[in-house]
């Protein structure tokens, strides 16, 4: 029967969402712990959780949100339970990110000092307005660097451009403090400089580094290209225990790329390697491809819109195949194609922890979406984020990715805009969606030709998501009735 004609056949099911499954309690303590043992902004500021600690604090907060939400529960026994679960959900967020801004545990006689010490491990210039830094500007701003017994082991100069009177400057002071330092960003530091004189820069900042034992380094924003890339050449020489590498939008090319898996000695330890919006091409992606194949530890790479065909994603995919620990996938915006595409679902298929995925805008047609839901479906269990928008993905290649949606019941956020799925694959994707998945805050699925029975599908299903924010259906083909239709099935959530 042709789809102009099908017709959707709707079931009335009375379902009791309340009270959650001992197993269900338990993956959201397992989940919990995983967040609060995960490095994130607020741990950079305020600490990170041991794994113990994590976890008993998940266990009490679990406890605490499920005795909110039954009490409320028992008040009204005879309803579905969905404000209990509603309940439940935000009660237990609100609880983590307590959690998550306290940091670790201190005993009361502690907590001024720690504070103390936190205030006076970071030097960050970063805000304000972008301005040029000259010498003496340079001389008042960097002073606290200079202080004897300062404990600053984090320093950020991003948005502001040292030119070369301020560099040096910088040079004698950062000497000071070389040894103490474990996270470093000089992001967008030379902004508007002659490429003669960021160069000089550079090489002052680099040299000055030169064995500095860090952790964390951000070179991005600076339009470094190779030449750039070998001016930190000697601060990138002397690392050895990196765990996060930035190198975004920094023109990295073929010839960059090469100097960057050239010049870093050792990537054991590297947790996050970000190259976004470069100018790297197949030949780059060979190059960063032996980057990540000595990077077993990785657990976040980027590597979105940097222009990379068949040939550099089928080097990629193969490198992936040794981050046994992913745990974050972002390849956005390249040209990978279907080839590259069934490649990567061969390393997929391997990352257990793996918990956001961005494959969008790949050219993976059907047959490159059906061997990465196929092989997603078996693995990830934990699956929080998954986008594929732009991938000429159609209905007949949405049934391997509805069963794979289907088993992701962690999934907070859904993106498959920009395709063909049409009513047909919106209701494979709406009925995928349709029992549990209680994270789900997010869906996208505009410009996907979709009319009024899809939109409807849709609406009916996601508005029943406690803490659900956000339905994207723009740019489809849904008739002033449709849209109606949807507006009414809102109203009042």
């Amino acid at each position: 029967m042709g789809s102009g004609t099908q017709t959707f056949q709707h079931r009335s099911l009375s379902v009791k969402l309340w009270p959650p499954s001992h197993s269900t309690r338990l993956m959201l303590v397992e989940r919990m712990t995983k967040n609060l043992t995960t490095p994130s902004i607020f741990s950079r500021k305020c600490g990170l959780l041991s794994n113990d600690e994590a976890e008993e604090d998940a266990k009490k907060m679990e406890e605490l949100a499920f005795a909110a939400a039954d009490q409320h529960y028992k008040k009204e026994p005879d309803g579905d339970g969905s404000s209990a679960v509603q309940i439940y959900a935000k009660e237990s967020s609100r609880l983590m990110l307590e959690v998550i801004k306290r940091g670790p545990k201190v005993n009361d006689g502690e907590l001024a000092d720690k504070a103390t010490d936190l205030r006076g491990t970071v030097f960050d210039i970063s805000g304000g307005h972008r301005e040029f830094i000259e010498a003496e500007e340079a001389k008042e701003l960097l002073r606290p660097l200079g202080e004897p017994g300062n404990s600053y082991t984090k320093i950020c100069f991003s948005n502001r451009s040292f030119g070369l009177d301020a560099a040096n400057v910088a040079a004698p002071i950062l000497s000071t403090i070389k040894d103490q330092l474990t996270e470093v960003d000089l992001s967008d530091f030379i902004a508007g400089r002659p490429e003669s004189e960021a160069l000089d820069v550079m090489n002052i900042f680099s040299s000055v580094l030169e064995g500095c034992h860090l952790r964390y380094l951000n070179l991005s924003n600076n339009a470094l290209g190779e030449k750039g890339v070998r001016a930190f050449g000697a601060l990138l020489k002397s690392q050895n225990s990196l765990q996060e590498l930035y190198l975004m939008n920094d023109g990295i090319s073929e010839e960059a790329a090469r100097a960057v898996s050239e010049l870093i000695p050792s990537t054991e330890k590297l947790k996050v390697l970000h190259f976004h919006n470069n100018m790297t091409g197949d030949e780059g992606a060979f190059a960063i491809s032996e980057i990540v194949k000595r990077s077993c530890s990785l657990e976040d790479f980027r590597c979105s819109s940097t222009r990379v065909g068949t040939d550099g994603g089928l080097a990629l995919a193969e490198a992936l195949k040794r981050c046994a620990h992913l745990k974050k996938l972002d390849l956005r915006d390249n040209m990978f194609g279907v080839e590259a595409g069934v490649a990567l679902s061969k390393a997929i298929s391997q990352f257990t922890d793996l918990t956001e995925v961005y494959l969008s805008y790949l050219n993976l047609e059907d047959e490159g979406t059906e061997a990465l839901a196929n092989a997603l479906k078996h693995s990830a269990p934990s699956l929080e984020v998954l986008a594929m928008a732009g991938n000429d993905i159609t209905a007949k290649g949405t049934a391997s990715l509805a069963a794979c949606i289907a088993s992701k019941q962690f999934l907070t956020k859904l993106n498959l805009a920009e395709n063909e799925l049409k009513d047909e694959g919106a209701i494979l994707i709406a009925n995928a969606l349709g029992e549990g998945h209680g994270q789900l805050n997010e869906v996208d699925m505009s410009t996907n030709a979709i009319r009024r029975a899809g939109g409807r599908h849709l609406a009916q299903v996601v508005v029943k998501k406690p803490g659900f924010k956000l339905l994207n259906i723009n740019g489809n083909f849904i008739s002033d009735e449709g849209i109606d239709e949807v507006k009414e099935i809102f109203r009042g959530s």
